[in-house]
């Protein structure tokens, strides 16, 4: 009976809130680097594996939040509703490819291929039919969605501590050229050897939901957002954002951090963050007023000696920084570190904000 109440009380607190969201949230992350910046989701599950929600409701939620691309991804092996919902592989994406069409939203077709760890749970997305994917062997599950030109990535690797890993059967994915992406966060969690072997082995940095429940979020902000990857495509199509994750060109932003390759990071710094008015008061203070045109609070920590030791950027906002300098200055140089824009783990961006002091 318990059990019963929780879920009638997300039920109807679910239905309660939708109709007040109507308006698609605005995410605020710059184009760089010529390429357009989508915000993307690509593993969430429904009712069709162990969901909680019908397919259109996934792509409802989408739109709401925000997001240009969505692929659900339900299991291939674990089905809890079966006794209500029979196998029928891919039918969760027919179901909700209309809707999403309908939403504008980019809808490759995707599954999560479900075994223990190791070697654990992979995506495949934008395959052209999931039924391959149903086969007793695990290694024989990965070729055929490598058959189908698929995009295939590790999920949340550090799922299970007692076997978090690169085990030998991860050698033979990644020697075959079976796995291409690798998630660095996955709902609420930061995956240390995600971000670790993301890096090191090259491969497709990822971050998503893998929501099963109701989305409870009314107003996608700064502080309140599902966890996505930013891909930056050459056009707003499903080929080009295919090509874009093969080539590995993207960002995950995940709770009040950004994490990425170091050329992503610089691009979407220089793009967001902008000097826009410098006052001297008298001979030996400036105030800079520095705006930030992007979604993530940006926290700053000094390297060099001048400047306050720590500044926020607020999103899409402005801060006023006072700063002391010699009265003959000409050129003000400041060194900092961008401490929640992550190049490798527990390693910020290094940035430089530089203003003429005459």
């Amino acid at each position: 009976m318990r059990k019963f109440r929780v879920t009638l009380f997300v039920i109807v607190a679910y239905l309660l809130i939708t109709p007040f969201a109507a308006q698609a949230a605005k995410i605020n992350f710059p184009d760089i680097l010529g390429y357009k910046t989508l915000k993307c989701d690509f593993h969430m599950h429904t009712v069709f594996s162990d969901g909680q929600v019908w397919p259109t409701t996934r792509v409802t939620e989408a739109a709401r939040e925000g997001l240009d691309a969505i692929a659900i991804t339900d299991h291939i092996e674990y089905q809890p509703h079966k006794e209500d919902i029979p196998t029928n592989h891919g039918r969760s994406n027919e179901i909700a490819s209309g809707a999403a069409r309908k939403s504008k939203l980019l809808f490759p077709l995707g599954a999560e291929i479900t075994r223990s760890t190791p070697p654990g749970h992979f995506n495949a997305i934008f395959l052209r039919d999931v039924r391959y994917l149903d086969t007793e062997d695990f290694l024989d599950a990965m070729k055929a969605a490598n058959d189908q030109d698929a995009f295939v990535f590790w999920n949340h690797p550090d799922w299970k501590p007692e076997h978090k890993g690169w085990f030998d059967v991860h050698d033979t994915l990644y020697e075959n050229g079976w796995i291409q992406g690798i998630e660095v966060a996955n709902g609420g969690g930061y995956h240390l050897n995600g971000h670790k072997w993301g890096l090191e082995k090259n491969l497709t940095m990822l971050g998503n939901s893998d929501i099963h429940a109701p989305s409870m979020i009314v107003e996608t902000t700064p502080e309140n957002h599902r966890t996505m990857t930013l891909v930056f495509v050459k056009e707003r199509t499903s080929e080009a954002l295919k090509e874009a994750l093969f080539k590995g060109r993207t960002a995950v932003w995940f709770k009040d951090q950004l994490i990425a390759k170091e050329e992503y990071l610089n691009a979407i710094f220089a793009a967001s963050v902008e000097l826009i008015d410098i006052d001297k008061k008298g001979n030996n203070t400036v105030v800079l007023e520095i705006a930030n045109n992007c979604d993530l609070n940006i926290k700053l920590k000094r390297t060099g000696t001048v400047g306050p030791e720590e500044i926020v950027l607020p999103a899409m906002g402005k801060a006023k920084v006072n700063i002391r300098v010699r009265k003959d200055a000409r050129t003000i140089k400041l060194p900092y570190v961008a401490s929640n824009m992550l190049i490798a783990p527990g390693k910020g961006l290094p940035v430089k904000l530089t203003a003429s002091a005459e």
